[in-house]
């Protein structure tokens, strides 16, 4: 089993109350992102797999990643093909990534809302929007040296 963190038992008890099982590979996985200081690809996540279970199979990296982020405990960072713990509720719907370019430090924000141009969008294209994430590029305050 993976080592109890404040968040391994949150997670056990959003499953326990759901009706979901949260397997030890699930664990471990989220320990395993949780832990990185960058976002993390899944390859990368099988291979630190590999040290706690044996021969792990792409399958059971992929299928407890898919399950994190299906109930909003990760987030896959598109752009970078790679995942990072969600910092806040993890039942949000909108989220904001901003992305260093040079460190690959990812900060996650939230709007509560979307933007009412976007919102407008949506309505005029009859578009029922579930969730929704933006992705920024640019500079951490950490790298950004004026010229």
């Amino acid at each position: 089993m993976a080592r109890e963190t404040p968040l391994i038992q949150d997670v056990a008890d959003y499953c326990l109350q759901k009706g979901f099982r949260f397997t030890e590979p699930r664990q471990f996985v989220l320990d395993i992102i949780a832990r990185s200081k960058k976002p993390i690809g899944a390859y990368e996540v099988l291979e630190k797999l590999g040290k706690k279970l044996k021969n792990p199979k792409p399958p059971t990296a992929y299928r407890a990643i898919e399950f994190l982020s299906e109930h909003g405990f990760i987030h896959r960072i598109e752009s970078l093909n790679a995942y990072i713990i969600c910092q806040s509720d993890h039942l949000h719907k909108g989220s904001q990534f901003m992305i260093c370019d040079q460190c690959g430090t990812v900060l996650e924000t939230h709007l509560c809302d979307l933007p009412e141009p976007l919102v407008k969008k949506t309505r005029d294209a009859h578009f029922h929007l579930t969730r929704w994430n933006v992705e920024l590029h640019g500079i951490c305050q950490t790298c950004y040296k004026p010229v």
